[in-house]
This record gives structure tokens, C-alpha cells and sequence, in this order.
């Protein structure tokens, strides 16, 4: 399967712009709640770096196989190309956040998004939080196969019971968060996304995705 190919059809590099304006507002409007300025942070699987390049940290770093992320990473983010599963570059409880976005559904199977899962654990700090924002197949039933490289099912439900199966503290579950994709008909300014943010009743009817915030205790 050429998934440069597939990607390079799916995620338009001129959408780029727009993608992170939208990412640069969710970062700033949510995510900052869940890391401190202080924090070293991982993005497991950071493709174009929407998230890594928007947060507001100290240390920034991206997990990713593709080499071709080191063109769309800041200067000041560390690009790593690791198996999500094997990390070496990183050594245990080395950082403070770990997160990934739409990532988890690409592995082959549930073995390796346990495989996964544990890793972060073994590089999170103890207090350290895991971010993982998800496509939840729960409200997806049809739409979730939609993408060819989608792989495994995953809701929020049995993300938490793995997550709590890893000795993880589940801290905040949004079985609804975010719309499936920036392609669907909503709004994009980041206006609206700032709106929608501040709007939880939204999320009940707009958002496909799961968001859980998991600590390492």
C-alpha cells in the first residue's frame, strides 16, 4: 500500500494554511489547559504537525516513520523516526505529555494499539497525561471506513478500558469532541472554531471524535 500516494490525495498541502490556523486555535482555546508551558511534549504520529508546530511548550517532539514530516516541523521541534511502539530515542518517565490525533485507528490491529498505548506510559512521567483525540466509531458505524488505511475499530469506551487495563487514571472522557474531519460542511474560520469550542452543547451534535485526557499515577 503506497500511503504517500494516499495521503498526498487526502490532505492537500494548500489546505495546510487553514489546518493550522484551525489547530493553532484549539491548541490555544483547549489544549493548553491539559500543558504547561514548561512541559516537554510528544505527538505520536504528527504527520503534518498541525498540533506539535501550535502548542505552546517547551520542548516539542514529533513521533513519526514518514521522513517527510522534518518538512513541515518548526525549527524547534525534535522529529524522531521511530516505531510508535519502540521509541528508543526517548528513555522512561523522559516527558510530560505524549499525544496523538487520529492515529490510533491507522495501526493494524488492537495488539499494536496496545503496544502503543504502553509505550507512552513507559515514556510519560509519572503525573504525566496522555492526550488522545479519536475518531469514535460509536457515531461512526458508516462513515468510520470511509478512509482505506482505517484499520482498527475504536470508541471511547474500549479506549478507556485499555487505558485503565495500563494502571491509567482516566482524568476527562469527551465521547464527543471534535466533527470527523475539516472536509465535512461546518464552518472552518477560526471564529466559529473558537465558538465552537466555548459551546459544549455542540459537541453533543456535532462531534464524532473522542477526546481523553489518561494520567500516568
Amino acid at each position: 500500500m503506497n500511503l504517500q500516494k494516499i495521503y498526498a490525495t487526502r490532505f492537500l498541502e494548500e489546505e495546510l494554511p487553514l489546518k493550522n490556523q484551525i489547530w493553532k486555535v484549539i491548541c490555544s482555546d483547549f489544549l493548553s489547559q491539559f500543558v504547561r508551558p514548561t512541559d516537554t511534549v510528544v505527538d505520536i504520529g504528527a504527520g503534518y504537525c498541525e498540533f506539535i508546530n501550535n502548542i505552546d511548550c517547551q520542548e516539542k517532539i514529533a513521533i513519526d516513520l514518514n521522513a517527510d514530516v522534518k518538512k513541515f516541523a518548526q525549527s524547534n521541534v525534535r522529529v524522531i523516526n521511530e516505531s510508535c511502539m519502540a521509541i528508543a530515542s526517548l528513555a522512561a518517565h523522559s516527558v510530560d505529555v505524549v499525544f496523538m490525533s487520529n492515529f490510533l485507528e491507522h495501526l493494524l490491529n488492537k495488539q499494536q494499539v496496545f503496544d502503543t498505548l504502553q509505550e507512552s506510559k513507559r515514556i510519560l512521567k509519572i503525573g504525566g497525561k496522555m492526550l488522545i483525540l479519536q475518531p469514535n466509531i460509536r457515531f461512526l458505524a458508516n462513515n468510520y471506513w470511509d478512509f482505506f488505511d482505517h484499520h482498527t475499530p475504536l470508541s471511547d469506551r474500549s479506549l478507556v478500558e485499555v487505558l485503565e487495563s495500563l494502571e491509567l487514571r482516566i482524568v476527562k472522557n469527551y465521547p464527543k469532541f471534535l466533527p470527523y474531519t475539516t472536509k465535512s460542511r461546518l464552518p472552518k474560520g477560526t471564529l466559529f472554531v473558537k465558538l465552537y469550542l466555548r459551546v459544549p452543547l455542540a459537541w453533543h451534535f456535532l462531534g464524532k471524535q473522542a477526546f481523553i485526557v489518561a494520567e500516568k499515577t
